[in-house]
């Protein structure tokens, strides 16, 4: 394998591998702005009637394609992590349920991650700490803290999920303050040049709707997104229920179990005193 890569390291390393790269990276870049500037003068196209644009309605614009990115981005980082959460306590779960008490499931969570693990730990450590304490109080305080482990880990997974709500909720009226304020400099320019010529009305009025239509194309997405995320971090939170439920359920039995124990040991007599 290395003595591939040198080769090729070494060939890269040419000036005239060099001098090809960057002639590459020029005609890419004349390319580019070669389409640009080709748009810029279509003033019908998306990029000539952004360019054409009002200051305030450009703003406007890069906002909402701000929006839109960030929309897209929030909603595949969540949808990964969501997934990564749910089979991660899926088989967490399955391992505590083979182990059957949390003394074997002891080694198996050390330093496992997730949220299962948190739990386990948090009702190991609560059993230990009571000592001799009843069974109903070491119940109800494993209790809470696994209520708390809950309501935490839905939370961290339900970050990010505000942006789709706001985007989707404020996005349509931006643009439409953009198409408002297009519009009324569209009028402006009409009783200035003193002309109702459909000609000269019709790009500053297609410009202010290109503000309405980006604003659109960024909600649109938002609200769906948002559903579908609420809609899966719902079914995280039945599944972190019947996790928290599963180690106390474990716990409850592991206390009944050493109580029977204790019941049935024999007890071994004292020894008489000798007469």
């Amino acid at each position: 394998m290395h003595r591939l890569i040198f080769p090729l390291s070494a060939l890269l390393a040419t000036p005239a591998a060099a001098q090809q790269a960057d002639g590459m990276i020029a005609a890419g870049r004349a390319t580019v702005g070669a389409w640009l500037a080709e748009a810029g003068h279509d003033h019908m196209s998306p990029v000539g009637m952004y360019l054409a644009a009002d200051v305030v309605v450009k703003a406007v614009m890069i906002s909402l394609a701000v929006a839109s990115v960030l929309v897209w981005a929030v909603f595949i980082a969540k949808l990964v992590t969501l997934a990564a959460a749910k089979r991660r306590l899926r088989q967490n779960f399955a391992r505590l349920e083979r182990a059957g008490s949390l003394d074997a499931a002891r080694a198996i969570f050390a330093r496992r991650r997730g949220v299962l693990g948190s739990m386990v730990r948090a009702a190991l450590s609560e059993r230990e700490r009571s000592g001799d304490a009843s069974a109903a109080g070491i119940k109800e305080r494993t209790e809470s803290a696994l209520s708390r482990i809950e309501t935490g880990a839905a939370r961290g997974m339900g970050v990010g999920t505000p942006i789709l709500a706001i985007t989707g909720s404020t996005a349509p009226f931006i643009g439409l303050f953009g198409t408002v304020w297009g519009i009324m400099n569209s009028f402006i320019s009409i009783a200035e040049t003193n002309t109702t010529n459909l000609a000269v009305v019709a790009p500053g009025i297609a410009e202010a709707l290109l503000a309405t239509a980006i604003g659109l194309v960024a909600a649109i997405p938002a609200v769906i997104f948002y559903n579908l995320l609420v809609r899966g971090i719902g079914g995280y939170r039945v599944m972190l229920g019947d996790a928290a439920a599963l180690v106390q359920r474990t716990l409850s039995r592991d206390l009944d179990l050493a109580a029977h124990a204790a019941k049935t040991q024999p007890v071994t007599p004292l020894p008489q005193a000798a007469e």
